[in-house]
């Protein structure tokens, strides 16, 4: 732990209603937190004007932990403590947990994650490995380590960021198992819920377009890397700066659902992102989205841009869906 001192678990009556919000403060553990959405969330988690949360903000390289610690203020080692916690080794979830009192985790936020892209054929098997250790693997490896307490509990509250429509498959993945999960745990009074931004606009996203833009991409066939680089790149950039989210706004939805005493099973976070949504749910079998999708990418670029500024127009100004 950054402060040498242990987390105050909460204690208390429990309700097969749903979440006791009377037993204050409440153990949260999220990970990823040097930077983005993890930090943005401590921090208002932690500045919350009630104190009802004592936060275990999480990071696998604790070199990192600057920008936390200086944004934290006062409330470092009064309503937040930094601890190191690599979601790809037991050993290291292990000894995070044995710094809180008890072991005992209220809230679970699965944040930590890493990015991928590119052609499949330029990508290896062992570096897609790697993103699903992290993302997906990692996720289940807290989950599997707190869960122990919240059932004995019987309460308990598992967050998991995810991706609005599973844009990403390690994230996609997230969203059946937890889904899955979800209908057990409710019988322990546990509820999972997934949070679904769209793009969000951090220095990660930058710097991960700016090296897949510079990537070579080996055993790629030319035809695939004319369309990565010359279409589907320039539109996800198009995509983040006219729909893109901040992380402070994602943390403030994370934070309503986190508050909650009957939490949603999925809650999005950018309103701007419902008409595509909503064409991907107009149709059951997939078809109508994966076709306009097509015709958007590939023959229709100029379409995708005007749809996109009409997306960023002022109409659809509110970017968090009001709860």
């Amino acid at each position: 732990m950054g402060s040498g001192s242990q987390v105050l678990a909460s204690r208390g009556h429990t309700s097969r209603e749903g979440i006791n919000m009377a037993d204050f403060p409440r153990t949260v553990l999220i990970s990823g937190c040097s930077s983005g959405i993890g930090l943005e969330l401590a921090m208002q988690l932690a500045h919350d004007s009630r104190q009802r949360y004592q936060v275990v903000a999480t990071m696998r390289d604790l070199g990192k932990k600057g920008t936390l610690e200086a944004a934290a203020g006062e409330a470092l080692g009064q309503t937040l403590t930094v601890a190191q916690l690599d979601v790809c080794s037991d050993e290291s979830v292990a000894q995070c947990l044995s710094c809180i009192r008890g072991g005992e985790v209220d809230v679970l936020v699965n944040n930590a994650g890493v990015g991928l892209m590119g052609p499949l054929e330029g990508l290896s098997l062992t570096t897609m490995q790697n993103v699903f250790d992290t993302n997906f693997f990692g996720a289940v490896r807290l989950v599997k380590a707190v869960l122990p307490g919240m059932k004995r509990r019987r309460q308990g509250h598992i967050v998991v960021v995810s991706s609005v429509m599973g844009l990403q498959a390690s994230k996609f993945a997230l969203e059946g198992f937890f889904e899955s999960l979800a209908i057990q745990l409710l019988q322990f009074n546990i509820f999972i819920s997934l949070v679904e931004p769209g793009p969000v606009t951090t220095d990660f996203e930058g710097k991960l377009l700016e090296q897949v833009s510079m990537a070579e991409f080996p055993g790629t066939d030319p035809d695939t890397l004319h369309y990565f680089r010359d279409l589907y790149l320039p539109a996800s950039r198009k995509l983040f700066r006219s729909v893109g989210q901040s992380p402070q706004d994602v943390a403030q939805v994370i934070v309503k659902v986190i508050s909650s005493a009957r939490p949603p099973l999925r809650q999005q976070t950018n309103a701007r992102y419902y008409p595509l949504m909503a064409l991907k749910a107009a149709d059951p079998s997939g078809s109508l989205y994966v076709r306009n999708a097509h015709r958007l990418l590939f023959r229709w670029p100029r379409l995708l841009s005007l749809v996109l500024r009409c997306l960023a127009c002022s109409c659809l100004r509110t970017r968090v869906q009001p709860w």
